[in-house]
């Protein structure tokens, strides 16, 4: 080496030179264990990059009961007192002028206040724990003792567009990571082949926001969930090559693969400054191993008759749900830290969000859902997963107790339920209450903020130690509010 190159070797390099060596046998030997290397080629993985680690590398802040997490996000604002808040004052004052005697106007987010609307469905008692349930969801009823229900949860807007950006990131605005990506960001995954964090929405469109609600914000790129298209022939396309390229043969992709992360990687270490890059690398590497992992967990062709059945394969109007759930269910066995389902696209129709007639439109989101989610929960308790398997049900917001129009109902940000199942979750409990209208919160009210403090709590994460240093600030989900609803904590 002549004086001149001496003097322009850089320390990255150097100790690349002397280092790298070593590091390329560990990932050599990492990837060859799923055949995506050949035997004698090396490469290089960058400190912390694997799958398995997370921020909280010395694990969690205390013992968590919970080890993954299966959100069902309903998308749309569903009505709480027409599925789980029974209000007997309703049904009295249905179709009178809505006073409640508190002085204040009474505002909606998109019409004038109609009259009192009472449940358009029976409620019952189950369980135990003896919850209130609507008849549309009789499947769910059977499972409300391992349920804890979040009775009386606000939020700060009324608007699609900020409620979801709230409720999945914790503040109103884009631009923040959110729920999944945190998680993610915190612990990590628990397989090197498939993503922490995977989003199945709904097919028939996106949520309000799109990929927003799904995004890794400021934390590096490698966090955002990985959408995945459940109804489609391949969930994870272009995983193999067209059948006409015979010419790609699977040592040719080994090769091909080697070359490029020797190339990835030295590119890498000579822009280390750039997450985007890293996390590039990455994806790509995952893609690499998903073309072994990914076909075998999205087929659901070897779980038994009877599983089919329980999720409601076998009927239309659940097949799609129904999927999801189970493979919702495949993907945390599998090793998965955070699955997130969605029911309903963003607009004004195929969702929870029901203006016109709740009626009409709110029984065929039931009959899509029910018998799929209480399956997941009856799977996951039999298969002993539940116990460190968080299972949520969100939504963004409630609806009004007046009509609008006839039979609809508008925003309503004052009070709205959500429900925990799983690790850590006391079943058939309950916290607050909302006042006799399911108009405002009225006792222990729950903010985004405490239940996402609470979901984190469970997962041993404190949500106050949890943060990220952006642009000079320690930025955290919970911002700088949140407290764990021990109410429903065992």
């Amino acid at each position: 080496m002549r004086a001149d190159s001496r003097i322009s070797l850089s320390r990255r390099e150097f100790l690349w030179r002397f280092g790298g060596g070593l590091g390329g046998v560990a990932l050599a030997h990492l990837l060859g264990q799923h055949g995506l290397l050949a035997a004698d080629e090396a490469g290089s993985l960058a400190p912390g990059a694997s799958a398995l680690t997370g921020a909280l590398r010395n694990g969690p802040h205390h013992a968590g009961r919970a080890k993954r997490v299966i959100q069902l996000f309903m998308n749309g604002g569903a009505s709480q007192m027409d599925l789980f808040d029974y209000k007997p004052e309703l049904i009295k004052r249905h179709g009178q002028k809505f006073d409640p005697g508190t002085g204040e106007r009474v505002e909606a987010a998109t019409s004038e206040p109609g009259t009192v609307l009472k449940p358009t469905f029976e409620f019952k008692q189950h369980g135990q724990c003896g919850r209130w349930v609507s008849s549309l969801l009789p499947q769910l009823a059977t499972c409300v003792d391992d349920l804890a229900f979040l009775m009386a949860m606000v939020s700060r807007t009324n608007v699609h567009g900020p409620g979801s950006y709230l409720m999945n990131t914790g503040f109103l605005l884009p631009g923040f990571p959110c729920f999944g990506a945190w998680v993610s960001y915190a612990l990590g995954c628990e397989t090197d082949n498939l993503p922490a964090f995977v989003v199945l929405p709904d097919p028939r469109g996106l949520p309000y926001n799109q990929k927003g609600n799904f995004g890794s914000g400021f934390l590096p790129v490698s966090h955002q969930g990985t959408i995945i298209n459940a109804g489609a022939p391949e969930p994870v396309p272009h995983l193999r090559a067209p059948a006409s390229m015979g010419y790609i043969t699977p040592q040719a992709e080994r090769d091909g693969l080697a070359l490029l992360q020797r190339l990835n990687r030295a590119h890498c270490l000579a822009n280390d400054g750039d997450a985007r890059l890293e996390a590039r690398i990455q994806a790509y590497e995952l893609a690499a191993k998903l073309q072994l992992s990914a076909p075998e967990a999205f087929d659901v062709s070897g779980e038994t008759e009877a599983t089919r059945r329980l999720y409601g394969l076998d009927e239309k109007v659940t097949q799609d749900f129904g999927r999801r759930c189970l493979l919702g269910r495949r993907l945390i066995e599998r090793g998965v830290r955070f699955v997130q389902i969605w029911s309903g696209a963003g607009g004004p129709t195929n969702n929870w969000d029901n203006h016109a007639s709740i009626a009409k439109e709110l029984p065929p989101m039931c009959a899509a859902t029910d018998k799929p989610i209480a399956a997941l929960l009856k799977d996951l308790n039999a298969r002993g997963m539940l116990e460190e398997t968080l299972v949520l049900w969100s939504t963004e917001f409630g609806r009004m107790p007046f009509s609008q129009g006839s039979e609809g109902r508008d925003h309503n940000g004052g009070t709205f339920v959500g429900w925990m199942a799983g690790g850590g979750v006391k079943g058939g409990a309950a916290s607050g209450e909302s006042d006799e209208w399911s108009w405002r919160a009225a006792k222990s009210p729950a903010t985004t903020y405490d239940f996402h403090a609470t979901v984190l709590h469970l997962l041993g994460i404190d949500h106050r130690k949890l943060t990220f240093r952006h642009n000079g600030a320690d930025r955290r989900l919970t911002d700088v509010h949140g407290e764990v609803v021990t109410d429903i904590l065992t």
